[in-house]
């Protein structure tokens, strides 16, 4: 057995934090996680053209997948942060870097870690 190459660890990874954020907003319908394939499979043509951009891989599905919803589905995530005003959508930030966050513009917090996204739209409250 080959082991698994840098490159393939990346989408994986950047794969399995998404859709994370997916299941944890009540989103990841089998339509859904096809959007998470479709852009693991256009990222993957991405990072062979420029392998040290493997570690920005997560937030750019992140963001592939957050354009798709909104143009089929509407905003998401919806913020956790603000309860007043009109609903938005978190961010991702940086738009390409490493250890990318959802953030909400508005308030100009750091919400959650990619892939993290659960404990902060309801999951186990933090000590």
């Amino acid at each position: 057995m080959e082991p698994i190459s840098p490159l393939e660890q990346a989408l994986h990874a950047a794969r399995a934090l998404v859709l994370a954020d997916l299941v944890a907003g009540r989103v990841a319908d089998a339509d859904v996680v096809s959007l998470v394939e479709e852009s693991v499979k256009e990222r993957r043509w991405w990072v062979e053209q420029w392998p040290e951009g493997a570690r920005y891989v997560a937030g750019l599905v992140a963001q592939d997948v957050q354009d798709a919803l909104l143009e089929r589905y509407g905003r998401w995530p919806l913020c956790p942060v603000c309860g007043a005003g009109e609903p938005h959508a978190l961010d991702v930030e940086p738009e390409l870097g490493p250890d990318p966050h959802w953030v909400c513009g508005e308030a100009g917090v750091k919400v959650a870690a990619v892939g993290s996204l659960g404990e902060a739209i309801g999951g186990p409250a933090s000590s």
